[in-house]
């Protein structure tokens, strides 16, 4: 499915961007990221694109941070009323299969493209789902967002790490005497 895959690469992103500095390590990292998620080289990424690439991930961090379908239905509305393009469908081409846009166009800048995509992505996904996508990770030292998707229980936690690290404080909190 292509919306979760790029609701993936969104996630990525945003936990990428949102924590390192705009310089040229977190260039690598991003182009490398970027790649790995089928982005066509040559990148043609600048440091200059990654503080508007930031400024998305900011925004798109919102969707995430809501707790309920309507709040992230409307966190999307306000994403999606800004979009600097119509929907369309592009094969880049004849470069990839057909896909839908919502940017300006082909070569719209990183930053609009990443806003675009991963808001069409998540919209697909609440639509689909009638959820949020995904979430803030319940553990507090940690600022990333997940992604929820399949069956099976709630999910609060962006990794098991984190899972474990808040399971093990809470068993370790539960074996502490009482102090009076």
């Amino acid at each position: 499915m292509l919306s979760l895959r790029t609701a993936r690469r969104t996630v990525a992103l945003i936990n990428v961007l949102c924590e390192r500095e705009e310089d040229a390590s977190a260039l690598t990292f991003v182009s490398e990221l970027l790649l790995e998620h089928g982005e066509l080289s040559p990148l043609d990424l600048t440091v200059a694109d990654l503080a508007d690439l930031r400024a998305a991930a900011l925004q798109l961090r919102e969707v995430f941070a809501a707790t309920d379908a309507d709040t992230a239905a409307a966190t999307l509305n306000g994403l999606l009323s800004g979009a600097p393009g119509r929907l369309r469908l592009t094969s880049h081409d004849g470069a990839s299969g057909w896909h839908p846009h919502l940017d300006s166009d082909d070569e719209a800048p990183w930053g609009e493209w990443f806003l675009a995509s991963s808001t069409l992505a998540l919209t697909v996904l609440l639509w689909d789902r009638q959820e949020p996508p995904g979430g803030l990770c319940a553990s507090p030292p940690c600022p990333h967002v997940y992604l929820a998707h399949g069956s099976g229980p709630e999910r609060r936690y962006c990794s098991r790490r984190c899972a474990t690290r808040e399971r093990v404080a809470a068993h370790r909190r539960a074996r502490e005497p009482e102090r009076g």
